[in-house]
């Protein structure tokens, strides 16, 4: 998590300095939780109370931020919209990569981010085979329980892991499910030290899947492919998991360079 003082990124020469610094607040406030008080925001982004303050009434008047009771401030409303658009688009940019993943692994391949504390499914092109796993896009899960929520929250420090874990409670959705926070952060372990994720039956019965996250997302996001164990065996990963790690670096690029020509 971000907290040093020094800039996120290079100021534009072009840009809007004040434009840029009301971004940054916002990042900082998400990266914080949500909610946070003027010296926090000022230790965290080393700017001046007066100037926070200034931008922060901004943002307040905009409908971007809301001032609380406690006089802390929190991410506001109309953050909402923007952010349900902005997946959309996500979900838009990363289909020719899933379709090269489903191509080429012959199974379902996905998207999915970290929304709090929730997994969002963003995108999928679905397998060709007639037996078949198939996600709604939009569809929300619970971390624990999907190879995507752990290679998401392999990425979170373990402190972060088991808050959102005590949010969840863990629910059981078969019973291969993890269910403890210890058992769940020794399998993050196994995630780091791989570079992969796999939900083994986890979530249904009878599916398996394996789940990269996409580096240097502009999001917390992570691809992945999913089927009947039957076909996505172990023995599969040694192929499946290269091509969704180089498909998931290709995309971070991409994901990247979107919007820079503008």
């Amino acid at each position: 998590m971000p907290s040093s003082a020094e800039p996120r990124t290079a100021p534009a020469t072009g840009g809007v300095q004040s434009l840029e610094r009301a971004f940054d607040l916002l990042e900082r406030m998400a990266d914080a939780g949500g909610e946070v008080g003027l010296s926090e925001l000022a230790i965290s982004s080393g700017l001046p109370l007066p100037t926070i303050h200034r931008l922060m009434r901004t943002l307040v008047a905009c409908g971007y931020v809301r001032q609380q009771p406690n006089r802390r401030y929190a991410l506001g409303p109309r953050l909402i919209r923007l952010g349900e658009s902005s997946a959309r688009l996500l979900g838009t940019w990363a289909r020719p990569y899933l379709a090269r993943v489903m191509e080429e692994t012959g199974e379902t391949a996905n998207m999915a981010l970290l929304d709090g504390d929730e997994v969002v499914y963003v995108a999928q092109v679905p397998s060709r085979h007639s037996v078949r796993m198939f996600t709604e896009v939009g569809r929300r899960v619970l971390p624990h329980t999907t190879g995507v929520g752990k290679a998401l929250l392999a990425q979170e420090p373990d402190e972060e892991v088991r808050a959102i874990l005590g949010r969840t409670g863990m629910p059981a959705a078969t019973d291969k499910t993890i269910t403890t926070p210890d058992d769940f952060l020794q399998a993050l372990a196994r995630v780091r030290e791989t570079g992969y994720a796999v939900d083994d039956n986890e979530q249904e019965i009878g599916v398996r899947c394996f789940a990269v996250p996409v580096p240097d997302a502009p999001t917390s996001a992570a691809i992945s492919i999913s089927g009947p164990a039957g076909r996505v065996t172990e023995e599969a990963a040694e192929k499946i998991v290269p091509l969704l790690k180089q498909v998931a670096a290709e995309l971070s690029v991409a994901l990247a360079s979107t919007g820079t020509n503008a």
